[in-house]
């Protein structure tokens, strides 16, 4: 938008002469100190005509006209216009039915059904219902205690699907010179039954003491404020009815160093003298082990575990003269791939 001219400010064009050039030549030496800048008040620009300020000569530069005549500038109330109603917001309803209404193989219809079929075999080997291996050392560790130091394992890993995987499992304990405390094996069937959890079933072999074999059924997987949960209940070949409850939750300190508690309980539904068992709550063991991810793959870590004996198993242990109450430090690596 120009500036109003004063009269006499440029002289008038010949007919000789290009109106436009005119302009822009004869105008060009104007004195603005000599315009009247007061015509441009806010208010008096709300009537003006701007069909007369002469926007034909657009036209001659290959410039498109501006309807200026049907914009009213002066109705325009910029103060209420609501920005926050042009705020996009995410819907909280389900699609509609007709999101889904369509034929199911309607990409048939374009490429062809032996060319969409290639495609749906590579998707599917690509990004759904592949099988795949992973095993973890969860903990594999030396323990400095009071009396003989002893080491730990803990392993366990999958093969299979997204649904359906079979777990093997294998942990033991035992003192540095010793034969084994305990040892154990597990072959298990897992089926998602949700998003977080699996169902187990299977079977389990003790390796030392009076050898038994168990059958297994329990859950794992992620509880609300990710823990990571394994429980499971034992049914051994002479009729011994045991359980198992594991609770770990990953805190990060940083993005390499991570602090995880970790809490096991053991119960028995009888005593079981032979292997120092007693009815109700047999042990508990309370952890807590702070790791450093050199990879993510590898993590060596430091941590104190307390180990209690409860009830009848905490008798059996004292007729052993074994503490029922036992401290350990450890250190040692968590690994998987």
């Amino acid at each position: 938008m120009g500036h109003p001219v004063p009269e006499g400010a440029c002289k008038p064009a010949t007919q000789d002469v290009d109106p436009v050039a005119a302009d822009q030549t004869e105008c060009h030496s104007m004195d603005h100190s000599t315009m009247d800048h007061s015509a441009t008040e806010h208010g008096q620009m709300e009537g003006m005509n701007h069909s007369t300020m002469g926007h034909d000569g657009m036209q001659a530069t290959g410039q498109d006209p501006v309807e200026h005549e049907t914009a009213d500038h002066g109705t325009v109330d910029h103060g209420a216009m609501d920005h926050g109603a042009m705020d996009m917001a995410i819907p909280d309803a389900p699609p509609p039915a007709s999101a889904g209404s369509g034929p199911p193989r309607a990409a048939d219809a374009i490429w062809g059904a032996d060319a969409m079929r290639a495609s749906r075999e590579a998707l599917r080997v690509e990004a759904g219902g592949m099988t795949t291996f992973w095993l973890q050392g969860d903990r594999l560790e030396y323990r400095a205690r009071a009396g003989d130091d002893g080491y730990l394992w803990d392993v366990q890993g999958y093969y299979g699907g997204d649904l359906d995987k079979f777990w093997f499992k294998s942990e033991g304990e035992g003192a540095l010179g010793e034969s084994l405390e305990s040892a154990e094996v597990q072959g298990l069937w897992s089926h998602a039954i949700g998003p977080w959890w699996d169902l187990q079933m299977g079977i389990r072999q003790d390796l030392t003491g009076p050898e038994r074999t168990h059958a297994v059924v329990g859950v794992q997987g992620l509880a609300p404020y990710m823990f990571e949960v394994d429980a499971a209940a034992f049914l051994s070949t002479k009729g011994d009815l045991t359980a198992r409850v594991e609770a770990e939750l990953d805190q990060r300190i940083t993005q390499r160093l991570i602090l995880q508690p970790r809490a096991e309980l053991n119960v028995s539904a009888q005593d079981v003298p032979e292997l120092g068992i007693g009815a109700g709550v047999d042990s508990v063991e309370v952890g807590l082990r702070l790791r450093y991810e050199i990879a993510r793959e590898i993590a060596p870590y430091i941590g104190v575990e307390q180990e209690w004996k409860v009830g009848t198993s905490a008798d059996y242990a004292r007729l052993e003269d074994e503490d029922p109450s036992v401290t350990n430090y450890v250190v040692g690596v968590r690994f998987w791939f």
